[in-house]
């Protein structure tokens, strides 16, 4: 039973971080050391003393992935299939180990509010699975209280600057977190007061169609599942979201869906750092349902997909027989979401994506009118993903040459300081979108105008690039699959079979580049790069 191996390997401090690679923290734990780095933090300093980008420690991100104690879920779950009390008492020794070496406000795990709360959160779901078969004790419950009284602390103490200065799901995770610390202080005036701050947060990182502010499918699915956890929590608070909010929820479950791809997964789009939160059922990281299902039969009693194993999820959060809840129907259709910037196409086997946004918020990859295509399954045309916010990898990925798109020469759509700070802004117009046809323009302050045109005919496409401004430029087409050279351009080989062909008239060249699908972990991949030699390009892509 993959769960019960997962949860033996982190008995023994090897844990599954990132949703993907599994890095050995020692038994017991050490909670401040990086298994990739071999360094570790100190635990003597006040927490804002330590920086948050190292190049000797490494990724502060690999240190906190064991105290987000994730794998708590996976004792859980390990013990609901097997009654075996070995993963309590895992569970129970590793709490107490991490409160003795974690004092309050000390060390690397008390740097981010958001992942303390997601930390407490864990903690107590565990907490309450062991509970329910009577076998914690009152050291159990001291440990519990004292996790609760220090991260409530943690949060009220820096809710400013998550409020104020992050604005994005830390903001969620922290209002969550106070959500929680007024519920178990039972403190009901800052308990309404915390409910009414996430009214407001929704209304502000929510678009009016569904996306969400930080333009990144995995961070949306983040924000959906601390909306999860609550809309479960409302019988328990006796508090609810108001109706705009429960609105706003359902567009982007909603919104998500109608660009999944059948087997649960979507394009790898926008900043991507392997966050599951709640890792509650045994599909892959990859795959987007039990998220999606869960949410949506919380707000409106139904389930968007046939039984599955998405549905562990839903009994985690909701509190009705998943036999008596009934699945809505609904097709996946060509569809626009204009606040968001999508713009999809769906025929047959044929998934297209268009990205073309007018930015209300600050913007994350330089990945203006990327195409993401779909055939079969099979995601011909990829978005390369993040791989590492404190990576020299990570800065390529989250440029314009990671993505399906125009890139003049020495130039970006838009500039960056740092691994997150995107400022001149391109700006964007959508003249024309139908289900066979789109057209839009991308203004870059760095002195170009990039115009596509794409034309769906049966399993045909056309992408016309205009480029005004400059003619040094190439056009790029990310692919993981094999590239063989031909008379009239490329074929697009995944597993022996032709997938594409691509029509291309002039010179291209094909390279060796790197795509993450999970935060830490790269594959090769090539990139297709076709000289633009005069303002306009075309491109016919066949699919077989």
């Amino acid at each position: 039973n993959k769960i019960v191996i997962e949860a033996d390997e982190a008995i023994k401090g090897k844990i599954k971080t990132f949703s993907a690679l599994v890095l050995d923290y020692g038994n017991p734990i050490n909670w401040h050391y990086n298994p990739i780095t071999k360094s570790e933090t100190p635990t003597n300093i006040k927490w804002y003393k330590i920086p948050d980008f190292d190049p000797a420690r490494g990724d502060i991100k690999v240190i906190w992935e064991a105290s987000r104690f994730t794998h708590f879920l996976l004792f859980a779950r390990a013990y609901i299939v097997s009654k075996d009390e070995k993963y309590y008492r895992a569970f129970s020794h590793q709490l107490d180990n991490w409160l003795k070496k974690n004092i309050y406000s000390y060390g690397a795990n008390y740097k981010c509010g958001q992942e303390s709360t997601l930390r407490m959160i864990n903690a107590l779901l565990t907490f309450s699975v062991f509970e329910y078969y009577q076998l914690t004790n009152i050291t159990d419950l001291n440990n519990i209280k004292s996790l609760i009284e220090s991260t409530y602390k943690k949060v009220l103490s820096n809710f400013f600057y998550a409020h104020k200065c992050i604005k994005n799901n830390h903001t969620l995770s922290e209002i969550t977190g106070l959500i929680l610390g007024a519920w178990c202080s039972e403190d009901e005036k800052r308990l309404a007061h915390a409910y009414n701050l996430m009214d407001e947060e929704i209304k502000k990182q929510f678009f009016a169609d569904g996306g969400y502010a930080q333009y990144s499918f995995n961070y949306q699915r983040l924000a959906l599942q601390l909306m999860e956890l609550v809309l479960g929590l409302n019988s328990k608070t006796g508090f609810c979201l108001n109706n705009n909010s429960l609105e706003l929820i359902e567009k982007s479950v909603l919104q998500m869906y109608q660009l999944q791809i059948e087997n649960g997964d979507m394009p790898n789009y926008g900043s991507n750092d392997g966050a599951l939160i709640f890792p509650l059922s045994s599909c892959d990281y990859r795959d987007f349902k039990s998220v999606l299902n869960t949410v949506y039969a919380l707000l409106k009693g139904q389930r968007l997909y046939d039984c599955g194993k998405h549905d562990e999820e839903l009994l985690w959060f909701g509190n009705t027989d998943i036999k008596e809840i009934p699945v809505k129907k609904l097709k996946h259709i060509s569809d626009q979401f204009t606040d968001s910037g999508f713009y999809s196409f769906r025929k047959k086997e044929l998934f297209l994506l268009v990205l073309l946004k007018n930015y209300k918020v600050r913007p994350g990859h330089n990945d203006q009118l990327h195409l993401d295509l779909w055939y079969k399954g099979v995601n011909i045309f990829c978005d390369a993903g993040s791989y590492s916010y404190a990576s020299e990898l990570g800065v390529e990925l989250s440029s314009t040459t990671a993505h399906n798109t125009v890139k003049v020469k020495n130039k970006e759509q838009m500039n960056k300081h740092g691994p997150f700070l995107v400022y001149d802004w391109s700006e964007a117009r959508v003249t024309e979108f139908n289900e066979h046809y789109f057209k839009g323009k991308m203004k870059s302050k760095n002195g170009y105008e990039h115009v596509r045109e794409i034309i769906l005919d049966a399993c045909k496409i056309l992408i016309t690039d205009e480029v005004i401004g400059t003619n040094e430029y190439g056009i790029i087409f990310n692919t993981p699959c094999e590239c063989v050279e031909t008379n009239f351009g490329i074929s697009l080989l995944y597993k022996g079979a032709v997938m594409c062909d691509m029509y291309i008239d002039g010179a291209f060249q094909i390279d060796e580049a790197y795509r993450s699908l999970y935060y830490l972990k790269k594959e090769k991949i090539s990139r297709i790069r076709i000289n633009g030699d005069s303002y306009k390009t075309k491109i016919e892509l066949n699919l077989h």
